[in-house]
């Protein structure tokens, strides 16, 4: 499985580069609040393999930000509840990757999200509740449609 992340230059990142990086951005500017947002997409490409993407943002609330973002490949899910359901892990899985690698690190107090490509219009709606509820038990703030840009347009971005 591919545990190196892309930055948005396509550079190769490990989980503890993308710490340094992160403290790194943070550290420009101690006065600016920051928010580490995960979020997930997929899109079936080919009939039987379907690609997911994971971005990592790190926002400068009102200045701009970084992203990172890998790609990993599963089989095709035959319902689409299926695939959400492993959006959301992949998104809690690199959260406490980051997380627990960020412990280590200097930086400044920050916000910490999680966005999920649901929303109250649509098939997604019928899942919305399992979701976020997932999301809640690992203590991580979840944010939907029309809030959550690190899925619906930094991880759709690579998908």
């Amino acid at each position: 499985m591919n545990d190196l992340f892309n930055s948005s230059l396509g550079i190769k990142f490990d989980i503890n580069r993308i710490a340094g990086e992160i403290s790194r951005f943070m550290a420009e500017d101690k006065s600016k609040r920051y928010k580490i947002i995960i979020g997930s997409d997929s899109d079936g490409h080919h009939e039987d393999i379907i690609d997911f993407v994971t971005a990592v943002v790190v926002h400068r609330v009102g200045n701009g930000g970084r992203y990172f973002w890998r790609q990993r490949k599963f089989p095709r899910f035959y319902t689409l509840r299926d695939r959400i359901i492993q959006e959301v892990l992949l998104s809690i899985e690199a959260a406490k990757e980051i997380l627990t690698t960020l412990k280590t690190a200097d930086v400044p107090q920050f916000d910490f999200e999680i966005h999920v490509d649901i929303g109250e219009n649509g098939e997604t709606k019928a899942v919305m509740q399992e979701v976020i509820g997932m999301i809640r038990a690992y203590n991580f703030e979840p944010r939907t449609k029309p809030e959550s840009y690190a899925a619906t347009k930094v991880a759709d971005r690579h998908v």
